[in-house]
């Protein structure tokens, strides 16, 4: 088990924002980075039209941004209960203002994985961070607002970033420069204000051995990641399938259709869970996640149909549903893991589920770039849509049947 002695003290410099004030930048934060993330899924069409590369290389450059935040939050996760919040978090936001630059002054598809490789570091050890300071600085008087913030920052930020960029997609000169320009900003200006915040884990040795790769998923909460994790694994491949290969689908079903229209199919994706992670917030978890759980296959055979009716009506139809979903599932599972876990085990939990979520977001969705390159998109889309129904009805049988003490 890690030490944690504590090491000597030194003179710590008054904070200028109180640690209620804390909370809205860390949430902040959290829609920052996950609005960076999505945000070059509406510039993916400007990419191939001016680079002309396909659909694999557009999913590996996707994956590159997964694979490494992967890597980062196995290796990383824990940093900032041995570190302290403040200078790991700062150090992630000042590196992702640096890969935000790198997009900025991209010239090719190289550029882009370097960018997003970048990116997929930084998110991952901000992430865990980030998640953790917002439980550390939770109102006593208002419980649940930091699991609730974990589950909505996310999906609203993927909201924001995907329509700020099919925004500026659409009426800006330099698209594939403005957003990345305007976050570089914020990232700075986020790490600067995060310096500027109470400290809530104190250093403490075990740095350098937390940095082994491994899952820490906190006793009390395991038996809620046993029951959560096929939603969350069906509901995060559907989001990948969105964000990914969502604008080609577009341009599939309607190739004379605004520029902006790709963009939008991941905004009502995430406009949705958003809303849906919401609205439920307050309902029972279990319940919210079988529920959410089950939303996903009518969004997978809706979506499924919009090809072959070649109806975008029914692709965003299908989409919303699935984002609710998504939204659903999400929420749910945070409300379910993060309660039982003690508060140095906080990062090391929420790192452990963003591993799962990206696992199973990234690998469905290279395999869906490959099928897609071997037998074409519509075949790749059966494909993809029916593995993730059977993922969902396996985990609602598993989930169904598990005993609800567990």
């Amino acid at each position: 088990m890690t030490s944690v002695t504590a090491l000597p003290s030194h003179p710590r410099r008054r904070p200028v924002l109180s640690r209620r004030g804390a909370f809205p930048l860390h949430a902040s934060i959290l829609v920052g980075l996950l609005a960076a993330s999505s945000a070059p899924t509406p510039l993916y069409a400007v990419y191939q039209a001016a680079w002309h590369f396909s659909a694999l290389t557009l999913t590996i450059v996707f994956s590159a941004y997964a694979l490494t935040l992967l890597v980062a939050l196995l290796t990383a996760g824990t940093l900032s209960d041995h570190l302290g919040r403040r200078p790991v978090l700062a150090a992630a936001l000042l590196a992702e203002a640096a890969a935000m630059g790198v997009f900025a002054t991209a010239q090719g598809t190289s550029a882009l994985i370097a960018a997003r490789i970048l990116q997929g570091l930084a998110t991952g050890v901000a992430t865990s961070a980030v998640g953790a300071a917002l439980l550390d600085f939770e109102d006593p008087d208002r419980p649940g607002r930091a699991t609730a913030a974990n589950g909505i920052a996310p999906v609203a930020g993927m909201a924001v970033g995907v329509l700020a960029a099919t925004a500026l997609v659409q009426y800006a000169p330099a698209p594939t420069r403005t957003v990345y320009l305007l976050l570089l900003l914020l990232f700075t200006v986020q790490a600067v204000a995060v310096l500027l915040t109470p400290e809530t884990a104190f250093p403490h040795v075990g740095a350098w051995r937390s940095l082994r790769p491994a899952i820490a998923v906190a006793r009390a909460s395991r038996p809620a990641m046993a029951f959560a994790a096929p939603g969350v694994v069906a509901a995060w491949a559907m989001g990948g399938f969105y964000s990914s290969l969502g604008p080609s689908l577009a341009r599939l079903i309607a190739p004379h259709a605004a520029p902006a229209t790709g963009g939008l199919v991941f905004f009502t994706l995430t406009a949705a869970a958003g809303l849906a992670g919401h609205s439920t917030r307050a309902l029972p978890a279990r319940a919210v996640s079988l529920a959410g759980t089950a939303l996903l296959i009518p969004g997978a055979l809706l979506t499924l149909s919009g090809p072959h009716l070649h109806s975008l009506s029914a692709l965003f139809a299908g989409t919303a549903m699935a984002g609710a979903g998504f939204g659903a599932v999400t929420q749910a599972a945070l409300r379910l893991l993060l309660p039982p876990a003690d508060p140095g085990e906080r990062a090391g939990t929420l790192a452990a589920y963003y591993v799962l979520s990206y696992l199973a977001m990234s690998v469905p969705a290279v395999l869906a770039g490959l099928l897609t390159n071997l037998f074409g998109l519509q075949t790749a889309l059966s494909l993809y849509a029916g593995t993730v129904i059977l993922l969902t009805l396996i985990g609602l049988a598993r989930a169904v049947r598990q005993p609800r003490t567990a």
